[in-house]
């Protein structure tokens, strides 16, 4: 039963063998009696601080002491004082003695004295970290002393331990006990421990052990004294080796120097309260403190104050010491980021502290809060994140990007805000390369066939640009259909003409990717036409093209004649000049834009999608102009299962399925890059198509004629190519040729004019007089009566005898 109250009171473990930690490397010093050590966890390996506490007789009042430490130390918990993980009480017999440590598990922390050796801090910087420190130490005093009525009995610089972001924590509670000044009645020591309190650490009633006057004394007294002698140790740089030496105010700071005097005071009543000196010292009032306060507080201020504050925080993290600002600053801010307490601004004070950090250290504190910040629904923190992803883009995995960052940005390709449209498209240069085939082609392409017909010219050449310079990140079959069709059929067509010159400068950079038989007929017809564009810039772009297209198909010629057709395939445009710089223009033209609009983009309805085009221009004859109106070209929606698909290289089907090539049904919702011209109207059959061009010709006979087979108005050569067109034209839904034998009375005038009459093309239109038809019966060469005028006789004598 005592050995279970024993570990009730005492510890939470059952020996040195369950303790679940690693027991590391001991700190040079420590409070007491105690030793400080490094350790780890079994479980996670995650650093922890070990105290241990070792005593020959488990009557020692060493140990009594250290066991009332472990209690108080388990009981009270503040920001400010050492926190309690596990603690546990071993026993061990060597030989005839029995050796007793009791151990305590925290946070990890070191020895004040160590922290301030490491940083190394000098002048103001000093200052400001010893004010912040000097703050939360008070702070724990005064929660002590005036909310829990406990006195600590000895603050000094052994007690103070530093948390790995800086913090100051108060600990070494051996010593700790209520305070009783109500008990007017009471004679003995209020503080049982107060034996282990070193002599020059003691005030002069605690000293003297009059402890009327300690009860008399309000109940922050003796640790006010403590936090003089704390303040002496830290300025003065050695450890206090007797009271005399505080009246040396030699290093104290002029701003510090009333309020030190006060705390140590020679009349206990008149020491100043802890919670005083926290609330009207002006030596606390610095930048660093203020800096750190606010952050404390965040969720109490109001958004005007937020944005202020995040606005000046970047500028005002420079002038504070730089280990504070990562080690401290750092975790707060992001913290208050992830958690949504902070504003946008916030972000760029995250990245600036950021890139003062190691690769390494990057990735473990800032990452997981950038891609954790991708999925708020904020349209401020994502522009923000936009807008400096290239100062953490390359930091990022590929796994990452294409798991966790990119479903999130890509709902900026749809949104509203013409400028978010852009940052998404933007941020594409520096994520593409990480994203995995099949999101590139299952996603990417789809929203970029989108942009390219964004209402915004500056996205739809920012556009243009990106996929220029991700196209060494695709695969070869969906280079082959999507570069050709997306730099000619779109870019090149432009109405604006930045994205006219950004489209040839596009078939430029990638001419590696394009065979001689596609340069040839699909890429150059296209880029000559802009030899005539009424753009200067883009003039001469084109000139370069066609030169340097040119200057390829000569070399793969060059190739074809020696006989080396392996060489002459693999066509390049590595000596070509002027291209090495080209992916650096692509960069800068990314600002190439006007002033960004809020206006909603087009509904996804005005994309057409077509699976198959029939259209060509070398089988109607006809030749298409390129000039600066839009070029609107039908595309045929008619499936055409049963017929393949006419091997045309100049046949304009879009970017084509680029689902690894896998052609999609009919009704699917097709969002890739076969929706050439999204504003057009779908193209009608060819059957349709025919019926339309027919209908478009002139009309050679007034409406109440009946044509003549074989009569027209227009010259020779065109009425052979108009009777050959009519052929084509007509010949799959002609009507059959009429039953009847009636002949037209002109039938003998128009068999006499034929192809060789060179006035038929001029003649006049047969009259529009009829004459009256023959009469049933009547013989060939009959004359027709007559007619009389007036009243006439009608002669029934021939008809009375039937």
């Amino acid at each position: 039963m005592f050995k279970f109250l024993k570990g009730v009171v005492a510890g939470s473990g059952t020996g040195l063998k369950d303790l679940p930690y690693n027991i590391g490397d001991p700190y040079p010093s420590a409070w007491g009696s105690w030793s400080h050590c490094r350790g780890t966890s079994k479980d996670d390996g995650s650093p922890v601080s070990i105290f241990s506490l070792s005593g020959s007789n488990p009557q020692d009042g060493h140990l009594a002491a250290g066991r009332n430490g472990v209690k108080r130390l388990r009981t009270v918990r503040h920001p400010n004082i050492l926190s309690f993980l596990h603690s546990t009480e071993v026993e061990a017999i060597d030989g005839s003695s029995t050796k007793v440590t009791i151990y305590i598990v925290t946070e990890p922390v070191m020895p004040l004295s160590e922290k301030i050796k490491e940083l190394g801090l000098e002048g103001t910087q000093r200052d400001e970290y010893y004010a912040w420190g000097l703050h939360q130490i008070a702070k724990a005093v005064s929660f002590l002393n005036n909310d829990c009525k406990l006195v600590h009995g000895n603050v000094c610089l052994a007690s103070v331990v530093v948390a790995p972001t800086l913090d100051w924590k108060l600990h070494a509670f051996d010593v700790l006990s209520e305070f009783d000044g109500t008990n007017g009645a009471a004679t003995g020591p209020m503080l049982q421990y107060e034996w282990l309190v070193g002599t020059q650490y003691k005030s002069m009633e605690l000293a003297k052990s009059d402890w009327a006057t300690i009860r008399k004394s309000p109940p922050w007294a003796i640790d006010s004294w403590g936090l003089g002698c704390l303040i002496y140790e830290i300025f003065s740089g050695v450890k206090l080796g007797k009271t005399e030496e505080l009246r040396n105010t030699a290093s104290i700071p002029k701003s510090l120097l009333p309020d030190y005097q006060r705390l140590l005071s020679s009349m206990p009543s008149r020491r100043l309260n802890t919670s005083k000196l926290i609330e009207n010292s002006e030596y606390f009032q610095n930048k660093l403190v203020d800096t750190i306060h606010f952050m404390e507080i965040l969720s109490l201020k109001d958004s005007v104050e937020k944005d202020t504050f995040f606005r000046k925080l970047p500028n005002l993290a420079e002038q504070l010491p730089r280990q504070i600002v990562l080690k401290k600053l750092l975790p707060l801010l992001a913290s208050a980021l992830e958690f949504g307490s902070a504003a946008a601004p916030a972000l760029t004070a995250l990245l600036k502290m950021g890139s003062w950090l190691s690769a390494e250290e990057f990735t473990l504190k800032v990452l997981p809060t950038l891609v954790k910040l991708f999925a708020s629904n904020d349209r401020a923190v994502r522009v923000a994140l936009l807008q400096h992803i290239d100062q953490y883009g390359e930091s990022l995995s590929a796994q990452v990007v294409d798991e966790q960052v990119y479903p999130h940005i890509a709902t900026g390709f749809a949104d509203t805000s013409a400028f978010l449209r852009e940052l998404t498209l933007k941020s594409m240069l520096v994520l593409a390369p990480k994203l995995s085939q099949r999101t590139m082609s299952g996603s990417l392409l789809k929203y970029l066939s989108k942009l390219q017909v964004d209402e915004e010219p500056a996205i739809r050449t920012n556009t243009t640009i990106l996929l220029g310079n991700i196209a060494s990140y695709l695969n070869e079959g969906t280079r082959k259909r999507v570069l050709i069709n997306a730099f000619t059929v779109r870019a090149l067509r432009d109405t604006f003409s930045p994205a006219r010159g950004a489209g040839i400068m596009a078939l430029c950079a990638t001419s590696s990717y394009y065979d001689a038989t596609e340069i040839a007929t699909r890429i150059l017809p296209n880029v000559v036409v802009l030899t005539i564009d009424p753009d200067s810039d883009v003039r001469s772009k084109a000139f370069q093209a066609v030169d340097q297209f040119l200057q390829i198909l000569r070399q793969h010629n060059e190739k074809s004649n020696a006989g080396d057709t392996d060489a002459a395939g693999s066509l390049g445009i590595s000596s070509m000049p002027g291209n090495a710089s080209l992916l650096g223009w692509a960069m800068s033209s990314l600002t190439l834009k006007g002033k960004p609009s809020d206006q909603a983009p087009l509904a996804a309805a005005n994309s057409v999608t077509a699976t198959t085009t029939t259209t060509s221009t070398a089988s109607s004859g006809t030749v298409e102009t390129l000039n600066t109106a839009p070029v609107h070209r039908v595309s045929s929606s008619t499936d055409f299962a049963d017929q393949p698909m006419p091997p045309s290289p100049t046949s304009t089907d879009g970017w084509g399925e680029i689902e690894n090539g896998i052609h999609e049904e009919q009704d699917s919702d097709k969002d890739g890059w076969d929706d050439i011209e999204p504003l057009e109207e779908p193209k009608p059959s060819p059957a349709l198509a025919n019926i339309q061009a027919a209908q478009k010709r002139p009309v050679s006979q007034p409406v109440s004629q009946p044509k003549p087979p074989a009569t027209s108005l227009r010259p020779k050569s065109t009425v052979k190519v108009t009777k050959d067109d009519d052929d084509d034209l007509w010949s799959s839904i002609a009507a059959p040729p009429p039953k009847s034998t009636s002949k037209p009375l002109n039938v003998k005038t128009a068999g006499a004019v034929d192809d060789d009459d060179p006035w038929a093309a001029i003649a006049a239109p047969p009259p529009t007089t009829k004459a009256k038809p023959l009469s049933a019966g009547r013989g060939r060469g009959a004359k027709p009566a007559a007619p009389k005028l007036g009243a006439q006789r009608i002669n029934r004598t021939s008809s009375s005898g039937m």
